[in-house]
């Protein structure tokens, strides 16, 4: 588990609250006189997440984690940006026989898209394709136009997991987009909290596993990622300035469902965990939508 600090958006008492999570419990930080930040997201726009560890570190809990509901970290980013097919064993999944291509390939999700740790993935009535997908999250920490690679790192405040469901027959429900696909409401999940990021090392190659029902489905390497955390970056930073806040989700390795003969798809009372080396683990369960 992360050195490095967890801070986690959550409810409880009926009220959204973040904090930092430590193996005994929660300890607020909202309006708590231990800081100044409304939200979690304040903390990473103000440049704060150090501070804001530091501030909570030692101090007694005031929730047990049986009595919080976590909820996504960061609660209205400006932009939630998302990369496709950034593993070599993913590209190879599509065998069209193309060698990967030179530039990543984006979609935008939106924040109602995603629900926190230990909440179902919601399948909705439309459809019954409903799949995985494992994924290391940045957070953006400072804003930033056409970044420099060398410069990238400088403006991730932190990193989260995410399990990117997606409805498999709404991907190409039209001619050439995504995104009706990528977003029905509670279908992906993240959290449970973000880690404060340090150095590079803290990312660079770190194991990513994705397991359904405790069967390991996906497995792979940060190293191995087409385009570099780096890469990434400098390449979405072109067309858009990125603001502190935004999410960036960075791509899954091979072993979806809809990758299977036949395709396994996610059906109610599933738990899908993602796990990533030094942020932890990401669980959700899966529920079909009340009609």
């Amino acid at each position: 588990m992360s050195d490095y600090g967890r801070l986690a958006t959550f409810t409880a008492d009926g009220k959204t609250r973040f904090g930092l999570v430590t193996d005994a419990g929660v300890v607020d930080l909202t309006a708590s006189g231990r800081g100044a930040w409304a939200d979690l997201q304040q903390v990473v726009c103000d440049g704060d997440l150090r501070r804001a560890v530091d501030a909570a570190a030692g101090q007694p809990v005031d929730f047990a984690l049986s009595e919080i509901r976590y909820e996504i970290p960061i609660q209205a980013p400006q932009k939630i940006i998302c990369v496709g097919v950034n593993y070599p064993d993913r590209n190879a999944e599509y065998k069209d026989d193309k060698a990967a291509p030179p530039n990543p390939s984006l979609f935008i999700r939106f924040p109602g898209s995603f629900t926190g740790h230990g909440q179902p993935l919601v399948r909705p009535r439309e459809s019954e394709q409903l799949d995985y997908e494992g994924e290391i999250a940045l957070v953006i920490g400072k804003a930033g136009r056409r970044i420099a690679e060398a410069d990238a790192l400088s403006h991730i405040a932190a990193v989260t997991l995410c399990n990117e469901g997606t409805i498999r027959d709404w991907v190409r429900h039209a001619k050439f987009n995504v995104t009706q696909g990528k977003n029905f409401d509670a279908s992906g999940g993240m959290g449970p909290w973000i880690v404060p990021f340090v150095d590079e090392a803290q990312i660079a190659d770190i194991a990513l596993s994705t397991r359904v029902n405790g069967e390991l489905r996906q497995q792979d390497r940060t190293g191995r990622m087409i385009f570099s955390f780096r890469k990434l970056l400098n390449y979405i930073s072109t067309f858009t300035t990125l603001q502190p806040g935004d999410v960036i989700v960075t791509g899954t390795p091979t072993g979806a469902g809809a990758r299977f003969n036949p395709p396994i798809w996610l059906k109610p009372g599933d738990e899908i965990v993602v796990e990533a080396e030094g942020i932890g683990q990401l669980r959700n369960g899966v529920v079909a939508e009340e009609a």
